[in-house]
């Protein structure tokens, strides 16, 4: 509703709403009761933002489809405000599309819900039930769209948005709908359409293991494309992209430049969110090159332990559960340790990868075995490598042969990478040492 007051702050003076206001913003979508009771606003920017939108209210109709678009215009910005900002945009992006699609308008529907091009740089879906909803209200509006060339745009970014909420789902149609959006985005020669088209790209690029240079190249598209055409928004992606993507290739100097510049943007533009990704860089890079020592490995585990802290309140449940004790999982079997898994633990979509462990370290061999028989291969996600790797330590203390063997196929194709570490948040040491432990049990 406030996209046109928005426009005109930045347009006509050049500012944006401060982080009171946006704060204001989230509390009003997420109907906050204990929102500050209303009063003259404290600034030149804030009377006039008040005054935009009281006149936006008193002269588009109540029941204009131009109210929709508008919302999903705030919507946009909501989310990049932080842990509040990005669970109500998420929320009513779900209420803004159903209510397009019950005006029986597939153009209108199109551009709302392909108007929510928010950067997104984490493979595993925050909701998935409205993800599948949002996937499902997409391929609807695109088979009701009339084949039209003047309806390309709207179609290109119908299938990314396609690609990017089928995020960590092992189905041809997420690549193959991303791959249908760059190809229109690249013919149209759009900035922003092809960033967008980009980032459902990235989402589909973890379909197996050994694709890093793949999203580095993806990640270097995104900050050419942000920094040349002022996408603030899609030049930071493309800085985090290539954070993960330099950590799995075992390139740190590179990732350390791309959080620094991550960082120096994220400060700039307020974009709190930046800071979860860069504190876990850190806690990797720590962990990556931590020695044998116990208090190398304290120290490691103590990042962890920190970056984990500023997960909460977030508003990235995807990102959230379970990661730290996978993290201390990688951690220990990195370095040759015992798993030691919590079963306690919040393990998230992680658990069927730890319960194994636990069952071995009661001597439950013949039910740890029974799980490990069980274990699907791992989402396309970012912690492809990594869980591949849990699954070989299980099969490695088990001596299951046919684990083993699919493990080290699996693994193969990163060999020289740093597994987990493509995820910029975790580590579970180099592949190639897995894949020599690997090949020795098989010897044997």
């Amino acid at each position: 509703m406030l996209r046109r007051a928005r426009a005109l702050l930045a347009g006509r003076l050049g500012i944006d709403p401060g982080p009171r206001l946006r704060r204001l913003e989230a509390g009003i979508l997420a109907q906050d009761p204990d929102l500050d009771p209303p009063g003259e606003p404290a600034d030149a920017a804030a009377r006039l933002w008040a005054r935009a939108t009281e006149a936006y209210d008193r002269t588009v109709a109540a029941g204009s489809p131009a109210r929709l678009e508008s919302t999903v215009g705030l919507l946009r910005s909501l989310a990049v405000t932080g842990g509040g900002g990005l669970e109500a945009a998420r929320e009513h992006r779900t209420a803004a599309a159903q209510a397009a699609e019950e005006t029986g308008d597939a153009e209108l529907t199109a551009r709302v819900i392909g108007a929510y091009d928010v950067p997104a740089n984490w493979t595993r879906s925050d909701d998935p039930e409205l993800a599948r909803s949002l996937v499902a209200a997409a391929e609807r509006t695109l088979a009701a769209l009339p084949e039209d060339p003047a309806g390309d745009a709207a179609r290109c970014r119908l299938l990314a948005t396609v690609a990017l909420e089928s995020r960590g789902v092992r189905s041809p149609r997420g690549p193959r709908a991303a791959a249908g959006a760059e190809r229109i985005a690249r013919r149209l020669d759009d900035p922003a359409l092809l960033a967008f088209a980009l980032n459902g790209v990235y989402m589909q690029s973890c379909t197996r293991a050994g694709l890093a240079p793949r999203r580095d190249a993806i990640g270097a598209e995104l900050v050419a494309l942000g920094t040349r055409h002022g996408l603030v928004n899609y030049e930071i992606l493309g800085h985090l992209v290539r954070l993960q993507a330099r950590s799995a290739l075992a390139d740190l100097t590179a990732a350390d430049a791309h959080a620094t510049a991550v960082d120096r943007l994220a400060e700039r533009h307020e974009r709190p969110l930046v800071a979860v990704f860069t504190a876990w860089y850190a806690a990797l890079r720590q962990a990556a090159t931590a020695g044998p020592s116990a208090d190398s490995h304290d120290r490691a585990e103590a990042a962890y332990r920190s970056a984990a802290g500023r997960l909460d309140g977030a508003g990235m449940p995807g990102l959230e559960r379970g990661l730290l004790p996978l993290a201390l999982l990688g951690l220990r079997l990195a370095h040759g340790r015992p798993a030691q898994v919590d079963p306690g633990a919040d393990w998230g979509p992680y658990r069927p990868w730890a319960e194994p462990f636990a069952l071995l370290a009661e001597g439950r061999d013949a039910e740890a075995r029974g799980a490990l028989r069980a274990l699907p291969e791992p989402p396309p996600d970012l912690l492809y490598e990594a869980l591949c790797c849990a699954e070989a330590a299980l099969a490695l203390a088990l001596g299951d042969r046919p684990a083993l063997r699919r493990t080290y196929d699996r693994l193969l194709p990163a060999s020289g990478e740093l597994a987990g570490a493509g995820s910029g948040l975790l580590t579970f040491g180099p592949v190639d040492g897995w894949l020599d432990a690997i090949g020795r049990a098989l010897d044997a």
